[in-house]
């Protein structure tokens, strides 16, 4: 038996485990919640700063790089600096950034700031969980990661709405102004509670190199998911260089991590079966939760014309069931065994999308109520058991490390997600519209009918007959194109729900997990 128990001794602020759980939850909230609040805000800023598409684009992606670059180095970062310390000077980080973010008063400005914030919110989802692993004790580390979740799992589904909400209100500047309070509020708790590890020590040597090499190649490749779409793809000599960077510039820096005595990335933590066989899980679950998360939205709002609101309210009781379903599992963590758990989630979470392949254009808000309820069922089922099982056989000193890791990939699966999802919805939509129009026949007498009908209803309105003529053709062109895109939407959901069922062939890699020691220990 080899077992990994993080001692009592080192579970500095223990006492105060619940304060603790409650301020790390609202951090990660606060990041995960301003990934997603400020889409529905970039028309607004676009009219407001006189900015292009592709200009004002760079506000979310500017956030996403600087972001995705910091989250591996997390566990770096909090050694050199100080765990505590760098945890609240992150969170004091992003609740300045958001506070000039709303005042900016041009778009150079704006995209600065959000770089800065995604600076200081790389760190907080990552160290929030290293922090809420520590301080609970074996037997309570499955609800520790159920309340983690929450703030995972809930923020990007009332991103929206609560963006919205506050730019029809107020403006735009105060989806970054509402992060002041809950910044300030989080960083006393973490302050006041929070305790660095007694066995934690400073790197004697920075690892420039590492971390100049992680910045080129994750930065690289990141630009190439967020933006691929649009340059369509490697026919962008752009895309093509910066692809070509990233994956020479990732294998130099895992070369590089592996040989140096001191990394900035410590990919050794990845030789625990548990830690890389969670890792992998990790990212096919990204792939496919992010590439749900990504269509069901833009369908919404794109195909049933509903408002940023409006879409939120549809998604609201999926993310009340995924809250219930973590604070169950998160009791039941340590009774069951964590891979019937998971395999349970993935069967609930595929139940859901093959339910969702079923849309129609008539679809309305109640038909997307249990199958959005049934998906946030298997997500609290998954995640929970899942993050549980990746920390599993790490030391306190490893658990930074890891986190980190577990994160930086998990982001990179979802990336990953959205990018071939993005390109699929495209190329699905265009490949059944043109097999629809092969079907419309000018001389087909329900085709004829059909365009009689339209014709008749634009003359109605005032149109002479030439000119209904033409609307009742484009009219149809578009009802061809928006049927094409359900199809397209619907073979995307099959698609997730294939994904999320091949988690559970992967789950024969895990080792079988024991009781209530499942958080900290494995059997062999």
């Amino acid at each position: 038996m080899s077992t990994q128990a993080l001692p009592q001794s080192a579970r500095r602020g223990a006492e105060h485990r619940w304060l603790i759980a409650v301020a790390v939850v609202l951090a990660a909230l606060m990041q995960v919640i301003d990934s997603s609040i400020v889409n529905v805000a970039l028309p607004d800023m676009m009219g407001n700063l006189g900015a292009s598409l592709d200009e004002i684009a760079w506000v979310s992606t500017g956030y996403i790089l600087a972001s995705v670059v910091v989250i591996p180095l997390t566990g770096f970062l909090g050694q050199l600096l100080g765990r505590k310390q760098y945890f609240v000077g992150s969170i004091i980080t992003f609740t300045i950034a958001s506070l000039m973010c709303g005042a900016a008063h041009s778009l150079g400005a704006l995209v600065f700031w959000r770089i800065v914030q995604g600076i200081g919110g790389g760190a907080l989802m990552t160290v929030s969980q290293a922090v809420l692993f520590e301080s609970f004790p074996p037997e309570e580390a499955g609800v520790a990661m159920a309340l983690f979740g929450l703030g995972v799992m809930v923020g990007p589904t009332i991103g929206p709405t609560l963006g919205g909400w506050l730019t029809d209100t107020y403006g735009w500047p105060w989806i970054f102004y509402i992060n002041i309070p809950v910044g300030i509020l989080a960083a006393w708790m973490i302050y006041t509670y929070v305790h660095d590890p007694e066995d934690q020590r400073r790197p004697a040597v920075i690892d420039y190199a590492g971390i100049a090499l992680l910045a080129v190649s994750v930065g690289s490749l990141q630009y190439v998911l967020e933006h691929g779409e649009r340059e369509d793809w490697f026919a962008s000599r752009l895309m093509v260089a910066l692809a070509t960077i990233g994956g020479l510039g990732g294998v130099a820096l895992i070369w590089r991590e592996l040989t140096t005595d001191h990394p900035a990335i410590d990919f050794r933590v990845l030789r625990h079966r548990q830690m890389w066989v969670g890792t992998l899980l990790g990212v096919v679950m990204g792939v496919g939760l992010y590439a749900m998360a990504f269509a069901l939205p833009v369908f919404l709002q794109g195909n049933l014309h509903m408002t940023a609101e409006q879409t939120g309210i549809v998604m609201l009781p999926g993310a009340a069931a995924t809250a219930v379903s973590m604070a169950v599992v998160g009791r039941l963590s340590g009774r069951f065994d964590p891979r019937l758990l998971i395999t349970m989630g993935a069967l609930t979470f595929a139940c859901a999308a093959w339910q969702l392949s079923l849309i129609t254009a008539e679809s309305g808000a109640h038909d997307f109520f249990w199958p959005l309820v049934l998906r946030g069922v298997g997500l609290g089922m998954m995640f929970v058991p899942l993050t549980t099982i990746t920390l599993a056989e790490l030391s306190l000193t490893e658990l930074p490390q890891g986190t980190g890791l577990y994160n930086f990939f998990r982001q990179l699966g979802g990336s990953f997600g959205i990018a071939g999802i993005s390109t699929l919805v495209v190329r699905f939509t265009a490949q059944t519209r043109a097999t629809l129009v092969e079907h419309l026949d000018v001389t087909d007498p329900s085709t004829l009918s059909r365009v009689d009908m339209l014709t008749h209803g634009m003359m109605a309105k005032g149109a002479d007959p030439g000119r209904a003529h033409q609307q009742a053709l484009a009219l149809l062109d578009r009802q061809v194109t928006g049927q094409a895109s359900v199809i397209a939407y619907s073979k995307i959901y099959v698609i997730s729900a294939v994904i999320m069922l091949s988690l559970i062939p992967l789950l024969l890699l895990v080792r079988r997990t024991s009781g209530s020691a499942s958080a900290h220990a494995v059997l062999e």
